[in-house]
Formats: structure tokens, C-alpha cells, sequence
């Protein structure tokens, strides 16, 4: 079903990218010059409005919606084209298209949503903790509530964690399932998803470094979560910046993966939630530590650090 939820979105991409094309390059309208997104509640309203038969810019500019930065004689002075009925007609079918694929992609979260409803763990809906981290309504989200389906499946919330998104925690979820015993640790886990050094040794030397070549989907969303942190005013995203700054930005985005894993695994595993200590919490226990380190090195050659006035 992934596979098939997969291919919609791209036929809905497509669709969208048709559009675009009509509108722009063909009937010379200007209109995303003014809107973010033309499949927005503004740009879709004009677009219909048009295949309907309006051509007025002014009447058509009504339609702005009031979060919508520009005004309405921007948006009538972006909607002056060339309106023939051949481009007119594509556009038609391409509307078509479009909402075919969206009804197509809403019968798909329909069937997912039975999915949950039959496999969650928790009898009863279970809402998600009041505390809980809030996320921000995403244009292609579901038309259920994911999140609150995904803390019934497995009983914790993994959008608690900083970086993770609902889509990712079902990614994850949806490759490694609910039964952590599968793994001993989380080194384990952790190696099974290729987020981690396997250097070549012969000897007691290493001759190459690397890590384990892994297409495993879930590895690949962690990633991608962990490069979202680069500037998340958390703990996670001090450690990404720490490490970012010391070897780059390829190696954090995996050391921080590597950290996103064991996270949820301990989760998951131990039925315990994720609280994040802040990113000046996190520079204050690294510090501490970095400290202790220092005054370990001095008195092993027989010197103790002194504090500057």
C-alpha cells in the first residue's frame, strides 16, 4: 500500500506541475508569482473559478484568501493572460487529474486508518498527552489524526522527540514494527540500520573507515529527521551543531540519526517518554564533562587545574 500511496503522490505532483505549466508558460498568468502555492485555498478557488468560465481579474482576485501577503490588485494584475480555449481545456483535464488523485489519496488514508484501528495495542482511543510537542498542519497531512493512531499502536509518542515528524515515526514504525526484543541492545539496532562505524581491521589496525551501506528505508527518514535539527533550539539540535562544527555536516547528520535510533529504541522497549533537556541544559552537562575530563588529564601528570580570576 506504501508503494501505491507512493505512486498517487507523484501523479499528484505531476498534476500540479501541469498546471503550473498551463498557467504560466501557456496562458502567461502570473499567479505564482503572488501565491506560495497554487494548490492553496486561494490558488485553487481562481483555478476552478477559471475553468468555470470566469475571466474577470478582478472578480477572480476576490477569491484571495486573508492569510494571503498579497493583495488583491497584485493577484488581478498577476491573472492577465492569454485565455484560449485550447490551453483553457488542458487545464480542465488537468484539474481533473488532480482531484481524481486527491480522492484516490484520501481512499488510501481511509484504508491505512482501518489498518491502525485493527493492530493498535490500547483498547479505546487514547488521546495524546496534553504536553505533547505541537505540530504544525502540513498541506498533504492525512485526514485522520495519525498521531493520536500511531500513540495508540505502540503506546508512546514519538513525535516527542525533536526532528521527528508523524510521517517519520510511521516510516519507522512501519519497517521495524512494535517488538524490540528482536535486538539485544541498542547497539544492535542501531548496527542493523547502518548507523554506525564499521571500520576494517586487521591486526589491531584499521585500514578503512566507513559505515555499513544500509537502503533501509527507516535509516534514511532518520537522516533526514536528524538534518532537520540544524537549528532546533533543543538538546538534539546542540548536539548536531556540536558535531557538525567539529567533523561536518555528513558525519553529524549521522551521529545524530544514530542518536535519533537509540532514542526510540529505549522507547519503545522500555515504555518510557522522551523529555528533552533543553538546548542550555545539554551545553551546561557538556561542559561539566568536558570539565572532569581536563581535571582527570591534569592529575594524571600531577597538576591541578586552577580557576581565572
Amino acid at each position: 500500500m506504501r508503494t501505491k500511496l507512493f505512486i498517487l503522490f507523484l501523479n499528484h505532483d505531476y498534476t500540479e506541475g501541469r498546471m503550473y505549466r498551463l498557467g504560466e508558460e501557456l496562458m502567461n498568468l502570473k499567479l505564482c508569482s503572488v501565491l506560495k502555492d497554487i494548490t492553496g485555498v486561494t490558488g485553487m478557488k481562481i483555478i476552478r473559478s477559471i475553468v468555470s468560465g470566469e475571466r474577470d481579474a478582478a472578480k477572480l482576485s476576490q477569491y484571495r484568501d486573508p492569510n494571503c501577503h498579497h493583495s488583491e490588485e497584485e493577484i488581478a494584475k498577476s491573472l492577465e493572460g492569454y485565455y484560449k480555449s485550447e490551453y483553457l481545456f488542458g487545464l480542465s483535464q488537468a484539474l481533473n487529474l488532480y482531484d481524481h488523485y486527491t480522492k484516490l489519496i484520501h481512499e488510501c488514508d481511509e484504508e491505512i486508518k482501518a489498518k491502525f484501528s485493527a493492530h493498535k495495542c490500547y483498547k479505546g482511543n487514547r488521546e495524546v498527552p496534553t504536553k505533547s510537542k505541537k505540530m504544525r498542519k502540513q498541506k498533504n497531512d492525512p485526514t485522520y489524526d495519525l498521531r493520536t493512531e500511531l500513540y495508540n499502536l505502540c503506546g508512546e509518542d514519538l513525535c516527542q522527540i525533536d526532528g521527528i515528524s508523524v510521517f517519520t515515526a510511521q516510516k519507522v514504525l512501519t519497517e521495524i514494527g512494535l517488538d524490540m526484543s528482536k535486538w539485544e541492545t541498542s547497539k544492535h539496532f542501531v548496527s542493523w540500520l547502518g548507523l554506525c562505524p564499521m571500520n576494517t581491521v586487521s591486526g589491531g589496525k584499521v585500514l578503512k573507515r566507513g559505515s555499513k551501506k544500509n537502503a533501509n528505508p527507516a535509516s534514511i527518514a532518520l537522516r533526514k529527521a536528524a538534518a532537520s535539527l540544524s537549528r532546533s533550539k533543543s538538546g538534539l539540535g546542540s548536539f548536531y551543531r556540536r558535531i557538525r562544527t567539529k567533523i561536518g555536516a555528513l558525519q553529524a547528520n549521522k551521529a545524530t540519526a544514530h542518536k535519533l535510533a537509540k532514542i526510540i529504541y529505549n522507547m519503545l522497549k522500555n515504555k518510557t517518554e522522551y523529555k528533552d533537556p533543553g538546548e542550555t541544559k545539554y551545553l551546561e552537562e557538556y561542559r561539566s564533562r568536558n570539565l572532569k575530563n581536563l581535571q582527570r588529564k591534569a592529575a594524571f601528570f600531577g597538576m591541578k587545574l586552577v580557576e581565572a580570576e
